[in-house]
């Protein structure tokens, strides 16, 4: 397959970066860089695998809607029609990355990495789990709390033009509609070291192009059911979060270390009896076991619980512009322009408005 000049002058940019950023991210950006042109070099047009006889039905079904999701997105909800999910690449895999989020033992902030593409952010994401692994063990070495997350799917920011792939493709419908929708969001508007507004901005985009396009096909026995199951992952966001800053209180407290150490496992513990609790209340949905059932630590909390904290400014942002989702881009726009310290304040009013 050959690829557009454009995008080899990308790659190339990224890498003549290389030796500014030392040794030993040179192999870390390599990984990233030869791990992406893997995916893109095997990616297929979904038009002709649609029409091609030996598709399986299956995904021939799976391809056709996935067409009309991302029209939908284009069409209705205003997001970016740059090519993105025009293509499937089939992976043998579980998952396409797998992040790697790392604390001080006796802290629930998240060690940063800084990239010329997205910034700094609070992970590194590796295309090998054993090299996710690798690293994560080097961390650990230091006396970091780590956490290794397999990730299903990812964003280029429209650098290049992402195809679905297999580790997503057979979602349900409303979850392969709202990651879609949730990826071309981070394409039309991402601010550089904001993870926070990122996800949230985004989430809120998925969760109301979700509605709409259940909505628009006349499944509305199919809305409930999917908002419940949001519910139920705001609620888990909420209960990490909850932890994260019991946590945070306990670690930024004037105890003795040991004391820190001591109170940390027990917070650890009363986590999993809350969950357990709330489980109960979801009538045993095991959804979130997975997560729960590892040996949880600081990295495990900063990894979930503060990506998704302006949610319900964003929400409420929506709301202001009475579901307008043009209006509410242009404002998000305009917020994401600011210094962080002023985005922060104006989202953190919306949380919680003055009288």
């Amino acid at each position: 397959m050959i690829m557009q000049a454009g995008r080899w002058s990308r790659i190339a940019s990224i890498l003549l970066a290389l030796p500014l950023a030392g040794c030993s991210s040179i192999g870390y950006y390599a990984q990233a860089v030869i791990g992406h042109l893997d995916i893109i070099t095997h990616r297929e047009s979904i038009a002709a695998l649609i029409e091609r006889p030996e598709t399986g039905d299956d995904l021939r079904g799976r391809l056709s809607q996935t067409v009309q999701i991302r029209e939908f997105a284009i069409q209705t909800l205003g997001l970016p029609d740059n090519g993105s999910y025009t293509g499937y690449t089939n992976l043998d895999r579980p998952y396409v990355v797998w992040n790697v989020v790392a604390t001080p033992e006796l802290s629930t902030t998240p060690l940063t990495w800084c990239f010329p593409v997205a910034g700094c952010v609070s992970y590194r994401g590796y295309f090998s789990l054993e090299k996710a692994e690798a690293f994560a063990a080097t961390l650990r070495q230091h006396g970091h709390d780590v956490a290794v997350n397999g990730v299903r799917a990812y964003s280029t920011l429209g650098w290049f033009k992402d195809p679905i792939l297999s580790t997503v493709i057979n979602y349900p419908d409303p979850d392969l509609a709202g990651l879609i929708f949730h990826e071309l969001s981070h394409q039309m508007i991402y601010v550089s070291d904001d993870t926070v507004f990122n996800e949230s901005f985004a989430t809120v985009v998925e969760q109301e192009g979700t509605k709409r396009w259940l909505e628009t096909l006349g499944r509305h026995d199919d809305i409930v059911p999917h908002q419940i199951k949001k519910q139920r992952q705001r609620d888990f966001i909420a209960l990490i979060m909850q932890s994260r800053a019991r946590m945070t209180n306990v670690l930024t407290s004037d105890e003795s270390d040991d004391w820190k150490r001591n109170r940390k496992k027990e917070l650890l513990d009363e986590l999993q009896t809350d969950y357990r609790e709330i489980k109960d209340r979801w009538d045993g949905d095991s959804t979130y076991d997975g997560w729960m059932n590892r040996d949880l630590n600081n990295a495990h909390l900063a990894s979930l619980g503060t990506y998704y904290h302006y949610v319900p400014a964003f929400r409420a942002l929506l709301e202001k512009h009475q579901s307008n989702l043009s209006a509410f881009y242009d404002e998000i726009r305009t917020i994401g322009d600011l210094p962080k310290g002023e985005r922060d304040s104006i989202l953190q009013n919306t949380l919680t408005p003055t009288s």
